[in-house]
Formats: structure tokens, C-alpha cells, sequence
């Protein structure tokens, strides 16, 4: 019978991953086909960029690691604006960092629960570090949705549809989070799903300015990483224009996060960001700096993060 049993959660975990990948797959290869890029011609990189500005690069990676330090830092306030810890400023950074980790595990829960976990052993209560940690990641989203409308209004006309419905999606939320009672009943709903044993005050001051101004706060993280991704598409292929490159990077993660059966948008976020560089640059030079800027994100974001990860596991509270 156990025998049994685990077979068919095995089977069932197999095909769950195969799914993912038929989805991942499926997505990329129709927006790809749309972009229509020469993918022979990527064999050669010198073909599709040119050589690398180097100081333009590295300015774009510590401008990118400096998005991240601020978002840690958002989270943080975040946190103690809502009744929890006020931890220390570092120690908020590391663990962001560490747990944004699990954002490159499918279904983007492990993010959410490494946040709360960390934040726990540091005297985050749980409920306010759970909390804190879902309204962060949504409203970071919705300034990333804000600052990415741009690309979709600079594009053709089915892009511009797109963005229309995105710019209906930010104002609808705007608007419900500072409708009166709002902030109090998301704090009721909060606390019925707190655990049992919690007993802490999940409060959003501000009442209908919470979600208008944070969400200011993270649009302007988003700002900073598409400053980054500017400089960064410039040190690869010369100058461009920002507000045609810049917001695309914003544009193309929140495809890439909505895509939930993709681990971290793999494929879904690249072929996107393709698609929005082709008016300023080539179908092959797109997919070629799409291509790059994963690898760049992924080194910028993740080596930081392990080596942070032994202090943020080990620590008690320190």
C-alpha cells in the first residue's frame, strides 16, 4: 500500500514537471516564432552584439545589485510599518537576498516561505513576516506593472491593447486599496490567517495611503533596475533609448512571474524581453541580450545570496 502510494506521488510529481516544461516550451517557441530571428546566426555572438563596453557593464551591475540592497531595505520597512521587529538593515538585506533564492523554484512559493522562516528567527512575529512578505511581492509587482506599461505603449497596436488592460489592472488596485476600510479588512484577513499560536497585531498605517505609496516606493526600485538594464544593453550594443529599453526589463518579469509554471519566467521572460528590444534593435541582437541579461541578473542576484546563505541559515537572531 505505502508502496503504492509513493509511486503515484512520484508519478503524479513527474508529470507535474513534465507539464511545466511542455508549458515553458509551448510559450517560448510561439513567442519566438513571432519574433522571427535568424537562430542560426546566434551561434555566433560577434554576430548579434558587438564587443562589450565593459565599464558600462559593471556600472549596470552594481546599479542592479543596488536594486536589490532596495528592495531588501523596502521589505524591511514594510515589516516594521506593519507592528513587526525592526530588524537590523543588514541583516534585512541578507535575508531578502537568501530567500529570493527560491524564486528560481517552480510555482514561486519557496520565496515566500524562505522570507517568513528567516524573518521568524530574527523575531519577525510569523504573521507579519508572512504578511508583509505577500503585500511586498504583490505591490512590488504592481510598480514593476506600472513602470513596464511604457513598453507596451511604445509597441504596436497589440501591445498597446495590453497595456491598456495592465494600466486598468494597477488603477483598479490603486483605487481598491484606498477605498475606506480597505487597509483594515486586508489586516482582518491577515490575522484569520495567521498561525493559531500568534498572537501579534498585523496593522497597515496609513490606511488608504498604504498601497499608493508603497507601491511609489517599489516603482521606483523598478526604475533603478531598468536604469541598470539600459546601461547594460548599452555596454553591449552601443546607445539606445532608455524609455525604449529601460521598461521593458519591468514588462518582461512580470510576464515572466506570472508565467507560475516556468521557474523564475525561464524562457517565457526572455522570449518577451526579445520581443519588446526588436524596435530598437535586431530580432537576433533581442534574443541575443535577452539570452545575456538572464545570466547577468541570475550572477549579479545569486552570488551575493550564497554567500550570505551560511550566516542567514546559521544565525539565531544575531
Amino acid at each position: 500500500m505505502e508502496k503504492t502510494a509513493h509511486s503515484e506521488g512520484r508519478g503524479g510529481g513527474l508529470l507535474r514537471v513534465l507539464l511545466q516544461v511542455v508549458l515553458t516550451v509551448s510559450v517560448t517557441w510561439f513567442l519566438l516564432d513571432r519574433l522571427g530571428p535568424d537562430l542560426d546566426r546566434l551561434a555566433d555572438l560577434d554576430v548579434a552584439l558587438g564587443p562589450v563596453r565593459w565599464g558600462s557593464a559593471a556600472i549596470a551591475s552594481c546599479l542592479l545589485l543596488s536594486g536589490f540592497l532596495l528592495s531588501g531595505l523596502l521589505w524591511r520597512g514594510m515589516v516594521i510599518e506593519m507592528g513587526g521587529a525592526p530588524i537590523g538593515r543588514f541583516v534585512a538585506i541578507r535575508i531578502f537576498l537568501v530567500a529570493n533564492l527560491g524564486r528560481y523554484v517552480p510555482g514561486k512559493v519557496l520565496q515566500l516561505v524562505g522570507l517568513t522562516a528567516l524573518a521568524a528567527r530574527h523575531g519577525v512575529a510569523p504573521g507579519i513576516a508572512a504578511a508583509a512578505a505577500v503585500t511586498g511581492h504583490l505591490l512590488s509587482l504592481l510598480g514593476a506593472t506600472t513602470v513596464g506599461l511604457l513598453a507596451l505603449f511604445l509597441g504596436g497596436p497589440e501591445m498597446q491593447r495590453w497595456g491598456v488592460i495592465g494600466l486598468g489592472v494597477v488603477l483598479i488596485a490603486l483605487i481598491a486599496g484606498s477605498l475606506p476600510g480597505a487597509s483594515d479588512r486586508l489586516a482582518r484577513l491577515y490575522s484569520k490567517l495567521r498561525p493559531e499560536r500568534s498572537r501579534e497585531t498585523i496593522r497597515f498605517p496609513g490606511k488608504g495611503s498604504f498601497v499608493a505609496r508603497w507601491t511609489l516606493l517599489f516603482a521606483f526600485a523598478w526604475v533603478v533596475f531598468a536604469c541598470a538594464f539600459w546601461l547594460f544593453v548599452s555596454s553591449l550594443v552601443g546607445p539606445r533609448p532608455l524609455l525604449a529599453v529601460g521598461p521593458a526589463f519591468a514588462a518582461a518579469y512580470v510576464g515572466g512571474y506570472v508565467a507560475l509554471f516556468a521557474p523564475a519566467g525561464l524562457g517565457v521572460r526572455e522570449s518577451l524581453l526579445a520581443t519588446f528590444l526588436v524596435t530598437v534593435v535586431s530580432p537576433e541582437q533581442a534574443l541575443a541580450i535577452a539570452v545575456a541579461a538572464r545570466l547577468w541578473t541570475t550572477v549579479v542576484e545569486v552570488a551575493p545570496a550564497a554567500a550570505l546563505a551560511p550566516r542567514a541559515l546559521l544565525s539565531e537572531g544575531r
